[in-house]
């Protein structure tokens, strides 16, 4: 009781193949793999574009009227 057998499952397969037919299910199939590539191509974007930041090298500048010295770090920050 409740058991399936390898015969149930192809009587099953059976009906869905009479009930769709070859082409749709083909069809199907083929739409499934297409969404599974662009799927992996997405995550290998993402991939690309998480890249990390490299840190910003210090500028040293010199103020030779007041004998100062200032250390800056510029950023570029891109959006996109």
């Amino acid at each position: 009781m409740g058991g399936t057998s390898i015969w149930h499952w192809i009587v099953v397969g059976l009906i869905v193949v009479l009930l769709f037919g070859r082409g749709k299910i083909s069809d199907l199939m083929g739409d499934v793999a297409k969404g599974i590539k662009a799927f992996k191509k997405g995550m290998s974007e993402d991939e690309t574009a998480a890249k990390p930041v490299q840190p910003a090298e210090p500028v040293r500048t010199i103020d030779h009227q007041n004998g100062t010295t200032t250390t800056t770090v510029t950023t570029d920050h891109k959006v996109g």
